[in-house]
């Protein structure tokens, strides 16, 4: 696993850029040539890059995006790092736990930001990245998004609370059905199930997330922020103590025969044969 210890970012391994302007901060997935694959090291820019916005008195807003033809297809499996060990089973599935709970607090940072954070989506939004744009407080997509999240395809289970979320905002229901069976969904159903607040055409989604940006930047800060942890409060009354059952549920998955399986399958594309183990 990487140096979560670390606050810089080597030369040639940024993977989110943060950029501020005119009130806004925009923090862009920059690694395009791998649909923008997630990874520990991923984690540890975005958290870094949170704490920077944080007490930034310049961001009212913050904007997150993604270069290129997807916003993030999920987990980079080639990235240095991806694979947590350990001198036993005990150790390893030990180690995946507070790894997953090193993430979710990493991903917390982004989400508990006092300033907005806007998504904008286009093109594939899966797994990781689909938890990720779940984070948002409002989500614009593109026609060309898909979402999904594919982990109990591969053997594992849903590491970041993206199922969670998804019940919280479109109901238990829907949340099993996508988690349970990994099924894709277009843009139009996202947003015909409150996990899309806006839908735009492919070529508008920048000029529609920087106007929305705008139109809550322009706003009083205190009432903004207020608001948004009035909401949070309600919405997420529930969410920490189901958390920590999915750093478990995860931790046990990704060191199980059945994510190897998976995985594995997944590769040489053939259906995988689960066993339970």
């Amino acid at each position: 696993m990487i140096d979560t210890t670390s606050t810089e970012v080597a030369e040639g391994e940024e993977r989110i850029r943060l950029e501020v302007e005119d009130g806004m901060a925009f923090l862009t997935l920059c690694r395009p040539a791998t649909l923008n694959g997630w990874s520990w090291e991923s984690t540890r820019q975005l958290g870094l890059l949170a704490d920077r916005i944080r007490f930034d008195p310049a961001v009212r807003v913050v904007l997150l995006r993604a270069e290129g033809r997807a916003f993030c297809a999920g987990i980079d499996v080639t990235a240095p790092g991806s694979a947590i060990t350990g001198a036993s089973p005990a150790e390893r599935t030990r180690n995946y736990y507070e790894g997953i709970r090193w993430a979710h607090e990493r991903f917390a940072a982004l989400g508990r930001l006092p300033q907005p954070v806007l998504a904008a989506v286009q093109g594939y939004c899966l797994g990781f990245g689909f938890e990720l744009a779940l984070m948002a407080d409002i989500r614009i997509a593109a026609e060309d998004a898909v979402f999904a999240l594919p982990e109990a395809q591969l053997g594992v289970a849903v590491d970041a609370g993206g199922d969670l979320r998804i019940a919280r905002e479109a109901g238990a229901g829907w949340a099993k059905l996508l988690a349970l069976t990994g099924r894709r969904i277009d843009a139009a159903t996202a947003e015909r199930l409150g996990l899309v607040q806006l839908l735009v055409s492919r070529d508008a989604l920048d000029t529609a997330a920087r106007e929305l940006a705008t139109e809550i930047a322009a706003n009083a800060p205190l009432a903004v922020q207020g608001i948004k942890r009035a909401i949070d409060a309600y919405a997420d009354a529930a969410l920490p103590p189901a958390l920590d059952r999915v750093a478990l549920t995860a931790a046990l998955t990704l060191t199980s025969e059945d994510c190897r399986e998976g995985y594995t399958a997944k590769a040489t594309r053939r259906p995988p044969r689960f066993t339970g183990g």
